[in-house]
C-alpha cells in the first residue's frame, strides 16, 4: 500500500479489514504524522505575524522540520508494513533439513530485529514532534495553542503504540544484549515523552489563560 497517496478512507478500510497489515505499527506512525502536521499548522500561523516577529526564525525552522517529520513518519508507516511482511516470509521458509531449519531460524531472528526497528524509528520521530511542540510554547500564535497539546497527544499515542510493538517482538529475539538495550531504550523514551506531555499541556493551559 502506498500510504502517502492513499485516502484516509482507504487506509482506514485496510486497517479495519482482516488483512494482517496495516496494523498497529503503521497506525502509530500515522498518529505521529498527524502530530507533526499540527505542529506545522501552529508554526504556519506564527510565521509572518508581526506580533510574533521575535520568534520568526524559530517558527520557520520548526515549520520546516515538522514538514519533514510528516513525510518521514508516513514512510515509517510503510516501513512497518514491509517489516511485518519480512517476518511472515521468514516463517514460510522451508524447514525440512537441518540446514534449512538453521537458515530459517537465522532469517526469523533477523526479521524480528528489522520489525522491531520500524517502531523504534517511529517512536524516535514522534519524540521529535513532541520536542518541536515544546519549543513553540510561549513563542507561537496563542490562538492555536491548544493544537500544541493535540500535537503532543498524537505523538505520545504514537510512541505508546510503537513501544507496544517493540515489546511484543522482544520475547522472540534470542540476542539478550539486544533485548536488554531495547528495554532500556523503551523505558527512557516512555519517561521523556510522558514528561514532555505534562510540560506541554501545562504550558498550553498557561498560554490560553487557564488555571489547570
Amino acid at each position: 500500500m502506498d500510504i502517502a497517496n492513499t485516502t484516509i478512507g482507504g487506509y482506514l478500510s485496510s486497517l479495519g479489514s482482516s488483512a494482517p497489515a496495516p496494523g498497529g505499527g503503521s497506525s502509530a506512525a500515522i498518529s505521529g504524522a498527524m502530530g507533526a502536521a499540527l505542529v506545522s499548522m501552529v508554526a504556519s500561523l506564527t510565521v509572518g505575524r508581526e506580533k510574533y516577529a521575535v520568534h520568526e526564525e524559530l517558527a520557520a525552522k520548526t515549520l520546516e522540520r515538522a514538514q519533514g517529520l510528516i513525510h518521514s513518519l508516513t514512510e515509517c508507516a510503510s516501513k512497518d508494513m514491509t517489516a511485518f511482511d519480512g517476518v511472515m516470509a521468514a516463517f514460510r521458509m522451508p524447514k525440512a533439513t537441518d540446514s534449512e531449519r538453521a537458515a530459517r531460524s537465522e532469517a526469523v531472528q533477523s526479521a524480528y530485529k528489522t520489525a522491531t526497528g520500524a517502531p523504534v524509528e517511529t517512536a524516535e520521530k514522534c519524540l521529535e514532534v513532541m520536542r518541536l511542540a515544546e519549543g513553540l510554547l510561549f513563542k507561537s500564535n496563542v490562538t492555536a495553542a491548544c493544537d500544541l497539546s493535540a500535537a503532543a497527544l498524537e505523538a505520545r499515542a504514537g510512541i505508546l503504540i510503537a513501544l507496544e510493538n517493540v515489546n511484543v517482538n522482544l520475547p522472540a529475539i534470542r540476542d539478550s544484549e539486544y533485548v536488554d538495550g531495547m528495554r532500556e531504550w523503551a523505558e527512557n523514551i516512555d519517561g521523556e515523552s510522558g514528561r514532555l506531555l505534562a510540560v506541554i499541556r501545562k504550558g498550553v493551559s498557561e498560554m490560553s489563560g487557564g488555571n489547570n
